[in-house]
């Protein structure tokens, strides 16, 4: 089949043909970024995060109290937590995996001018944390009771620190990390003791720092406020909850508790807007895709009718039903192959204004090929049915 004929014809109703075409390049310019973006937050929010989540569980009390001590009640809250029928482990956590909010400072490998300075998340915690937070130690040991010390809201740099793999590296490269000192921007130097495999640390979405490069410290920070958590048996986290705020809230030690709350919904609130970016950009994606196709079928079925009479010519001096199918189906293929030309370059310019406006990675060509392959497809099932019907008129009937 010649292609002028078809050409001459789209030209003479052009103005249909452009904006389909426009239709098409547009959605496909939005659609390839739009997967892009989902692809990194469902990429980001499917992380593991290192810790026993679907166990664990947060509070928080508030002394108010004029006697109120914090080391004496930080004792003794822990002591009930971990005599709870189902409680496999409470400690002291001053700052709540991801969170959004924690404390961070620089380290050092070593005293010298100019190291670089490696960032980490730091997380002020007891000797109890590695097993109630779920962590996995690869090397080294964890805190004795008596390393863990009591001392005022300070940035007091501890002696024995434990890092995360991702820290370690950070700091030491590939050099064994327990054993070594880390230093503080002040010159302190800490002894590191052991590495855990990994943790999500307060920022999971930061972007500047790898969330995984976190430490902990063991410090109790004498305060009005402190934080605990809690890993229970599988199965019974709601309960123990439950259990929790009653009875340490009847201790009468001078202090409330302030909130309780499962870790899972910490995780939640932490790629909340995450999912809702997801599900924004899906229902977008869906709604463009729909009044594209719409787009297609309409002026397709306006070419079949405006071309009844050219029809009905055409099957009275012998062309076949199959001729006038594939007239249609070449010409959709024509207008749908120059929209996605264009919208692959529409896509790429629109990756370029979010790349520099927003500081996103640039569009993989993989989501652009996609994405074309997935518009000329839909571009051909949706002239299908318009097209069947064009050979169906009767050539009396069209002339």
């Amino acid at each position: 089949m010649e292609i002028r004929p078809i050409l001459s014809a789209l030209l003479r109703n052009r103005t249909g043909a452009i904006l389909v075409g426009l239709q098409i390049a547009l959605t496909l310019a939005v659609v390839a970024n739009a997967f892009f973006i989902i692809a990194q937050r469902a990429e980001l929010i499917a992380r593991p995060t290192g810790i026993d989540t679907p166990n664990l569980f947060v509070l928080q009390s508030y002394g108010y109290g004029p006697g109120y001590e914090t080391e004496a009640t930080v004792r003794a809250d822990l002591a009930l937590l971990r005599s709870l029928p189902g409680v496999e482990s409470a400690a002291y956590l001053a700052q709540t995996p991801l969170s959004n909010s924690g404390s961070g400072n620089a380290y050092l490998r070593s005293a010298k001018p100019g190291e670089p300075q490696v960032p980490g998340n730091y997380f002020e915690v007891d000797e109890a944390a590695i097993e109630t937070l779920g962590l996995r130690l690869v090397a080294g040991r964890n805190f004795r009771p008596e390393e863990v010390r009591v001392i005022p809201q300070t940035s007091e740099f501890p002696k024995q620190v434990i890092l995360s793999q991702a820290m370690a590296k950070a700091v030491f490269g590939d050099e064994p990390a327990v054993g070594r000192l880390i230093y503080s921007l002040d010159g302190s130097a800490a002894e590191v003791i052991g590495v855990y495999e990994r943790m999500m640390g307060s920022w999971p979405g930061s972007t500047s720092v790898d969330p995984y490069q976190t430490l902990l410290h063991p410090v109790i920070s004498e305060m009005p406020i402190a934080r605990y958590a809690v890993r229970t048996r599988p199965g019974e986290r709601d309960r123990v909850m439950a259990a929790v705020e009653q009875r340490l809230g009847a201790t009468g030690t001078g202090r409330l508790i302030t909130w309780v709350r499962p870790h899972d919904e910490i995780v939640e609130r932490a790629y909340r807007a995450d999912r809702r970016m997801v599900a924004f950009l899906g229902t977008l994606v869906a709604l463009m895709t729909a009044v594209t196709a719409l787009g297609i079928v309409g002026l397709a079925t306006f070419q079949v009718n405006a071309r009844r009479k050219q029809i009905g010519t055409r099957r009275a001096v012998g062309a076949r039903r199959a001729d006038s199918v594939r007239y249609f189906l070449v010409e959709n293929a024509l207008l749908a192959g120059a929209g996605a030309f264009a919208g692959a370059a529409l896509a790429y310019g629109f990756s370029w204004w979010l790349s520099s406006t927003f500081q996103l990675p640039p569009l993989h060509p993989g989501y652009v090929a996609a994405t074309a392959l997935g518009i000329l497809v839909l571009a051909r099932l949706a002239v299908a049915w318009p097209a069947r019907r064009a050979p169906a008129i009767p050539p009396a009937v069209a002339t």
